[in-house]
C-alpha cells in the first residue's frame, strides 16, 4: 500500500546548504521509488489558518519510506535540511481505493 513521507515546515531559510539538500534529495529517492506529489505548494485555507510549506513524497509501502530515511544517502544530506528547516516529518501508510470514512469505525 503506498506510504507517504510528509513534512509541514514552519521555518525555511533557503541559503547554499539548503540548496544543496535540493539538489541531492532527488538522487535519494531514486533507489526506494520516491516521487514528490506536493512540494512547497501554496495552499488554498478553507478552514482555520496556514502558513507553512507542505511536503508529500510517495513511496511504495511504508518500509520502502522508512528505508529511504535511515539511507546512508539521506541521512548524508539531512543535517543540511535539519540545520535550514524546521518543522515536523511524519512517515504513514495510505489507505486503497476501496477504502471509507466509516472504516476506522469499531466493528459493532
Amino acid at each position: 500500500m503506498t506510504a507517504y513521507a510528509v513534512g509541514r515546515f514552519h521555518t525555511i531559510d533557503m541559503g547554499p546548504e539548503l540548496v544543496e539538500y535540493l539538489q541531492a534529495i532527488d538522487r535519494t529517492l531514486a533507489p526506494f521509488d520516491g516521487r514528490f506529489l506536493v512540494h512547497g505548494a501554496s495552499p488554498t485555507v478553507l478552514e482555520g489558518e496556514w502558513h507553512d510549506d507542505l511536503v508529500v513524497i510517495a513511496f511504495p509501502d511504508l518500509q520502502g519510506a522508512q528505508d529511504w530515511y535511515r539511507s546512508p544517502a539521506y541521512q548524508q544530506i539531512l543535517p543540511l535540511r535539519l540545520a535550514h528547516a524546521q518543522g515536523n516529518v511524519i512517515l504513514v501508510d495510505g489507505v486503497d481505493a476501496s477504502h471509507r470514512a466509516t472504516d476506522i469505525l469499531p466493528a459493532h
